[in-house]
């Protein structure tokens, strides 16, 4: 497992103690294609552009940050095409995580082009295409995947394709009755806006921690103001973390913002993963015995060296 970094970025949360059992990632492993360039793109014509080839998916992501964060044991579950399923194996058992890929017979790796502009706020676009990774299915899914495991995450890119989304209910049904934590993040605003905030809390419905962004816990309040959306999204899960970026994140409680945690400094050379980064440090910090505030501040920490680098993964020690 890669335990490289900033001093104290991988042992800051094991100090607070040992997990009693690993964590188990169900989500999304995609093939990240990451275009930097700077300004406008040029319609019709060439915008000159820096391009790389990277392993990312929201679920893999918190998987290997997690590892990398001093997370004893990650585990992942994910669905990838024949065409890439050998070397996103590879990164993940680089990183430090034991991936269960279901191959798919039909679909190829999702992958995702990320469009960065190099500007300041190194703002990322996404351009989509799922591939295998939202075929996930309950026949994907056994119960003895939770064997051994103190927590469980859900992509929230799960929710947006029938089958996966019937994988989720089966996984958060056998979490609750091995009395096992889970948390969720929504992902995506653009998907969210097109399954539904009514169909998204009714899936949510028994998860314990929520990781919005701010757009996305916006779009599901219909309330402007961040705080006041966190607040409101705490009256349907017991715990809201809101991620804000450069503003750090929200910690509410039983409609309440308990805590703002302050963003760790930066400098942004690509947010790809950012949000990623932040959910597997928080967990890890969880699992070790940290408060929330102290989690979302171990996450906050993993967010800025996140968009220090290019790609949504962390560095892993060769």
């Amino acid at each position: 497992m890669s335990g490289s970094g900033t001093p104290g970025q991988g042992a800051a949360s094991t100090r607070r103690g040992s997990p009693s059992g690993a964590l188990l990632v169900v989500g999304d492993v995609v093939t990240d294609v990451v275009a930097r360039h700077r300004g406008l793109l040029a319609a019709g014509t060439d915008t000159a552009a820096v391009i790389r080839t990277v392993p990312g998916g929201a679920g893999a992501n918190v998987a290997c940050w997690a590892a990398h964060w001093g997370c004893a044991e990650v585990r992942l579950l994910g669905r990838v095409g024949k065409d890439a399923a050998d070397w996103h194996e590879r990164e993940l058992a680089a990183a430090g995580v034991r991936s269960r890929l279901v191959i798919d017979p039909q679909a190829p790796t999702g992958t995702v082009i990320c469009l960065v502009d190099t500007d300041a706020s190194a703002e990322r676009t996404f351009l989509t295409d799922s591939g295998a990774s939202l075929r996930l299915e309950p026949g994907d899914w056994s119960d003895t995947l939770l064997d051994g495991v103190a927590w469980l995450h859900l992509s929230g890119y799960l929710l947006f394709s029938e089958q996966s989304r019937a994988l989720v209910a089966l996984a958060l049904a056998s979490a609750r009755a091995r009395g096992v934590p889970v948390s969720l993040d929504p992902a995506s605003a653009g998907f969210l806006m097109e399954l539904g905030v009514d169909r998204f809390l009714a899936s949510v419905e028994g998860v314990e921690v929520l990781l919005p962004s701010r757009d996305e816990a916006c779009l599901l309040t219909g309330l402007p103001d961040a705080a006041d959306a966190a607040a409101k999204l705490s009256r349907h899960v017991p715990l809201v973390v809101a991620k804000q970026g450069a503003a750090g994140a929200l910690v509410a409680r039983s409609g309440t913002v308990r805590s703002r945690v302050p963003a760790a400094p930066a400098r942004a050379l690509d947010t790809t993963g950012a949000g990623d980064a932040f959910t597997g440090a928080f967990l890890t910090a969880l699992l070790t015995g940290a408060e929330p505030e102290a989690a979302a501040a171990d996450g906050c920490l993993a967010g800025a060296r996140a968009v220090e680098q290019v790609g949504g993964r962390p560095p892993v020690s060769s």
